[in-house]
């Protein structure tokens, strides 16, 4: 099994540019390594004479066919016309990523 520390949880968070304090390093470190023991029970149970699975509720999904319905399309002018910054034929948003 692995050991999941507070310096991993550090690591990690600053990988993934999360804050983490440091009594959150240690709660978190502790959920991981917990999650980790479960996970290592589960890989000790003998499946061998299971079928695989990957649906076991019978339900199934109710979906509408994909058909262009003419009359509900808005134009490219009509979807535009609102907008407040547009730039040949696109819609102009402010940029959310930054570079380092």
């Amino acid at each position: 099994m692995s050991t999941i520390n507070k310096q991993t949880i550090k690591q990690v968070a600053k990988l993934a540019n999360i804050p983490v304090f440091e009594q959150e390093s240690v709660d978190l470190a502790q959920a991981f390594q917990d999650t980790l023991k479960v996970v290592d029970k589960l890989k000790k149970i003998d499946v061998t004479n299971l079928e695989p699975t990957h649906q076991v509720t019978g339900l199934t999904n109710v979906t509408r066919p994909d058909v262009v319905i003419p009359e509900q399309m808005l134009s490219q002018q009509q979807a535009l016309a609102n907008a407040k910054k547009t730039y040949q034929g696109y819609f102009v948003v402010p940029r959310i990523l930054e570079k380092d």
